[in-house]
């Protein structure tokens, strides 16, 4: 595609990206095995419109949210690589770019007299940033929920006992008002196990481990959406350091009848109650806690990898650089840093494991900085990107003469990896 088609479909992009877009799709992949389709819509986040995309891999959706000119360039890309056909609807407009052969691009375009439902969703959520602040009327935010409901995976408005038991919903199924944003997070994290249902199995079941539970809000909300409501055959194992907790979440499971929901007292790194698992669920285990309980994951064989990482000291301790070290001298930069590199190795050595991984934003970065949230899929391996790529990871550990806990506990998997080549 040449440069003036480009500047064609930036601009035509550019048009439509706003907060009356109601979707972009496409299709007539040009390599069925890579991405088969992707959508995109606004989203209203943090009081700005974004741009969420979906992308379908085989029987997997992954999403990320792109501001405007991040959306341009992406969208833009994928017609120039990977789809011959887009078509784009918006508030009051249509359009439909087909690729020919040559890659040359035919654009189509015509007004239509759509309502923009996208505005309505918008306000919405700005009503209610709006009442927090300002203690707006509860009648006006039921008018603007009329107007368009949000639409979770748990739904307000129909009473879940153990929400209720743990003070996230009234008895009517009212989220209390002080709690909603841990119901967004509920609903935020149950997303992210609806796109790898795939990967569970409905004939068998599935062994799944949840490191950290604490007071197991996600745990109970997993438990009830794939048992309760999916009907998927599991058995979840809740882990934590906290008996107190522990014993409080043994008696609300059995409460609710949850047969296959158990809670144990010990420690990530000594767990030695399964042999095998199918997915491991991490949420906020400090430091190298996180890493104990990857590394279980990777030897368990566990399809599918949630993490979110908590605090973590180890890079900070270790990371010496001559040419960082006018940045590393201010202790909040370099403490944050370290947590990137942290995650963003982490995530490095699932890949070298076989896993697709991503790195996603878990909650609004305003209610927590700890938002990050690794999603690892079992894909099996490539030894010869393996090998690129642990050379990389070498050098780069070298540059910051760190030496993780995660390399450590891998490193016989990991050398085996990358063939010939040893860490």
């Amino acid at each position: 595609m040449d440069n003036q088609d480009k500047i064609k479909l930036e601009a035509l992009f550019d048009r439509f990206l706003h907060d009356g877009l109601e979707r972009i799709s496409f299709g007539n992949p040009t390599d069925r095995e890579q991405v088969q389709k992707v959508r995109c819509r606004p989203v209203f986040l943090r009081g700005e419109v974004l741009f969420q995309v979906e992308e379908f891999r085989g029987k997997q959706v992954f999403h990320q949210n792109l501001s405007k000119a991040e959306g341009k360039a992406y969208l833009t890309g994928l017609l120039d690589h990977s789809f011959r056909q887009c078509e784009l609807t918006a508030d009051g407009e249509w359009a439909q770019v087909l690729v020919g052969k040559k890659k040359t691009i035919t654009i189509k375009q015509k007004k239509t007299g759509k309502r923009n439902a996208v505005k309505i969703r918008a306000e919405e959520e700005s009503m209610q940033e709006s009442e927090q602040k300002t203690g707006s009327s509860e009648e006006k935010r039921q008018r603007l929920m009329h107007n368009r409901a949000k639409h979770y995976v748990l739904e307000e408005g129909t009473p879940v006992p153990f929400l209720v038991d743990l003070g996230v919903m009234t008895k009517e199924g009212k989220v209390i008002r002080a709690k909603y944003d841990k119901f967004r997070q509920i609903n935020r994290f149950l997303e992210f196990i609806e796109d790898i249902l795939p990967q569970l199995s409905k004939d068998r079941e599935n062994v799944i481990i949840d490191f950290g539970c604490g007071k197991s809000y996600l745990t109970f909300a997993m438990y009830y959406y794939l048992k309760e409501q999916k009907a998927y055959p599991i058995r979840v194992i809740g882990l934590d350091l906290k008996e107190d907790v522990i014993k409080h979440c043994s008696e609300l499971g059995r409460k609710y009848g949850f047969e296959h929901l158990t809670f144990c007292y010990g420690d990530i790194a000594s767990y030695e109650g399964e042999k095998k698992a199918d997915m491991v669920v991490t949420l906020h285990a400090c430091d190298t806690a996180t890493d104990y309980a990857l590394a279980k994951a990777v030897n368990w064989g566990a399809k599918v990898i949630l993490s979110v990482p908590c605090c973590q000291h180890e890079w900070n301790g270790q990371m010496k650089n001559k040419v960082m070290e006018p940045v590393l001298q201010y202790g909040l930069l370099k403490e944050r840093m370290a947590a990137l590199l942290t995650d963003g190795v982490r995530a490095e050595v699932l890949e070298q494991m076989g896993y697709r991984t991503q790195i996603l934003e878990f909650i609004d970065m305003e209610h927590t900085p700890k938002n990050i949230l690794i999603r690892a899929v079992y894909q099996g391996q490539n030894p010869k990107q393996n090998k690129r790529n642990a050379e990389k990871l070498k050098e780069l550990l070298q540059f910051w003469t760190v030496n993780p806990t995660l390399v450590k506990l891998l490193l016989p998997k990991l050398s085996e990896a990358s063939e010939p080549l040893n860490f």
